[in-house]
């Protein structure tokens, strides 16, 4: 049997590695597909497939997609469940010795896609891992494009499936034992449209998801975190954290607290009771418009939006709660024109959470930076509206706010007003900001004259006349 092409002979090493992605191979200008794969690729994207010398008899199987449009097919696979692994060129070719070094960066699924362009603003966008151990079902879920980390557990497959419709996530991963707990995957994946996968046993270990926690989160015992009341919690948390650095390969910096609960916490309602009372989105037409949602979100962020439809899934039982969340809205309700004002502040502000999140995957562009610091900037004064209010969660947020003035001082001072869009174009950091940029932007603009006066002052301290 002939020999694989060197190149093609990585690619399937690498292949071997993702063998649940389909893998976008870099060449150049485009994101190839090979064998199977590409059969694949080619048939739900619908672009053709053609074929490649790869050192065999038979051509390979093989279609691609350009570099620069890549997302939209990613997305396009992604909606149909499938994982994709971008696998990057990671040296110049014009320095490469031999083939390009390439390597995998990231891999995409339908819990961790950070396409802005297919995020809905005010809607969450969930990951949940399921451990089931003992008839226990421990829980974990996160939205990695807003640094939420959640983690509960139950007892029985009716309250876990009143968990899945409270979060909705778009995707689930488990542990091998939870496709015999009883609760029906196919109903997850047909009727909820939910990707379920399976992970490999390891990344159940007790004591690796343990240390995997305390690593992260920076504490010498999970039971700083709060999650000790819950074994297959910690669990299914330290097995979902895994499978993030896993697919995403960056610090997850932006996750920076995990959050425990009851699930007796809230009122449960199921499925039925959530359709009929058009909640989020009416019967027959499944659209927001005439639904409760629409009816009460008049929020100015999207930060608020998916805060008011969390509220509406997930109503409060505890008394005290009520009250105090009752206590702040009536508070607001009497201040007409400082709950006015508040508004006017919040009005431009960003999606803090997201641009954070872009911040994290080193994937934020200047126009980002100029938002993050127009958001900072109502900071203050939102802060100081609050002052005037005595309901605790108003009070709370007050004491726990942080006006981030030397932060929003620093992008104001570095980045310009008006940057271009990508960082390649140059022009982000203004003048003053860093002597050896203002240094190296003036030998670019004025170059020669630059050069002019360098001859001079090596003239004069070398003495050679004729430089």
């Amino acid at each position: 049997m002939a020999q694989l092409t060197p190149m093609m002979q990585h690619y399937i090493d690498t292949k071997k590695q993702y063998k649940d992605c389909i893998l976008f191979y870099r060449l150049g200008d485009f994101y190839e597909m090979f064998f199977e794969d590409a059969v694949v690729a080619s048939g739900e994207l619908e672009i053709a497939l053609t074929g490649k010398s790869c050192g065999q008899e038979e051509r390979a199987p093989m279609c691609g997609v350009p570099y620069h449009a890549a997302e939209q097919y990613i997305n396009k696979l992604i909606h149909k469940g499938y994982k994709v692994a971008i696998c990057e060129q990671v040296e110049d070719p014009k320095a490469a010795k031999g083939i390009v070094k390439r390597e995998v960066v990231r891999i995409v699924t339908p819990g961790t896609n950070f396409n802005m362009q297919v995020l809905e603003e005010g809607k969450n966008q969930y990951l949940m891992c399921i451990v089931y151990i003992d008839e226990t079902f421990g829980i974990a879920v996160s939205d990695i494009t807003t640094g939420d980390f959640f983690v509960t557990q139950v007892d029985s497959g009716r309250k876990l499936l009143d968990e899945i419709q409270k979060f909705m996530p778009n995707e689930i991963i488990c542990n091998e034992s939870f496709f015999v707990s009883g609760v029906d995957s196919n109903l997850l994946k047909q009727q909820l449209s939910i990707s379920v996968y399976s992970l490999e046993s390891w990344y159940f270990d007790d004591e690796l998801c343990r240390r995997c926690l305390k690593k992260h989160f920076k504490v010498s015992d999970v039971t700083v975190l709060g999650i000790s009341d819950f074994d297959c919690g910690t669990i299914s948390a330290g097995a979902l954290l895994q499978y993030l650095y896993e697919t995403q390969k960056i610090s997850l910096s932006h996750l920076i607290k995990i959050t425990p609960y009851q699930n007796g916490k809230f009122m449960v309602l199921d499925s039925f009771t959530r359709r009929n009372l058009e909640l989020l989105e009416t019967m027959r037409e499944k659209q927001k418009r005439g639904s409760l949602l629409w009816v009460l979100d008049k929020t100015k962020t999207a930060m608020g939006a998916r805060m008011l439809r969390t509220f509406i899934e997930q109503p409060l039982i505890d008394k005290k709660q009520i009250d105090d969340r009752l206590d702040a809205v009536s508070e607001l309700n009497e201040n007409l024109m400082v709950r006015d004002e508040i508004r006017e502040y919040l009005q431009p502000v960003y999606d803090l959470e997201r641009i954070l999140g872009k911040i994290s995957y080193q994937s934020a562009n200047p126009r980002d930076l100029v938002a993050f610091k127009t958001s900072l900037e109502m900071l203050p004064h939102i802060k100081s509206l609050l002052y005037t209010f005595q309901a605790g969660i108003l009070t709370g947020l007050n004491e726990n706010m942080d006006g981030l003035e030397d932060l929003h001082t620093l992008i104001d001072a570095a980045i310009e007003d008006e940057p271009p869009l990508t960082v390649k174009e140059g022009g982000i950091i203004k003048d003053g900001f860093h002597e050896t940029v203002t240094e190296l932007r003036k030998a670019k603009t004025n170059g020669k004259k630059w050069l002019l006066d360098l001859e001079a002052v090596e003239r004069e301290r070398t003495g050679i006349k004729n430089l």
